[in-house]
């Protein structure tokens, strides 16, 4: 069974730092990358970054770019997102997806697997 488990939101000040974690339980074939998006209440589905299967590479949305850092490892089939100096416009659920190949980095359509969410909110 392949499933995507993500975990580490919380409530944050703003400035301060969290780290996400997505457990890709049972994935053991290949795939093009895992990303990382987020939705607000009211607002559109977004990608925030996203990281290729075949060498690590790694891309992020320009309103994170210097904040968040995605990282893996390999061994325990576990993705994270680093995220520091986190600001109230990055409230959102944040979810782990896996792109199998040509799906659509901003919108997250074509991407087959999904975690639950997680929880951030940034507030003072």
């Amino acid at each position: 069974q392949e499933r995507l488990v993500d975990s580490g939101g919380g409530l944050v000040q703003p400035g301060g730092s969290l780290r996400l974690s997505c457990a890709l339980s049972g994935v053991t074939g290949a795939y093009y990358a895992i990303g990382w998006f987020r939705q607000a209440p009211g607002k559109e589905r977004e990608g925030v970054s996203w990281m290729l299967n075949s060498d690590g590479t790694t891309h992020y949305a320009n309103a994170v770019k210097g904040r968040f850092s995605m990282s893996r490892d390999p061994a325990k089939n576990m993705v994270y997102l680093q995220m520091f100096n986190l600001k109230p416009e990055d409230t959102a659920v944040y979810y782990c997806a896996r792109d199998p190949v040509g799906g659509d980095r901003v919108t997250g359509y074509g991407y087959d697997l999904w975690s639950q969410g997680t929880q951030v909110i940034v507030s003072s």
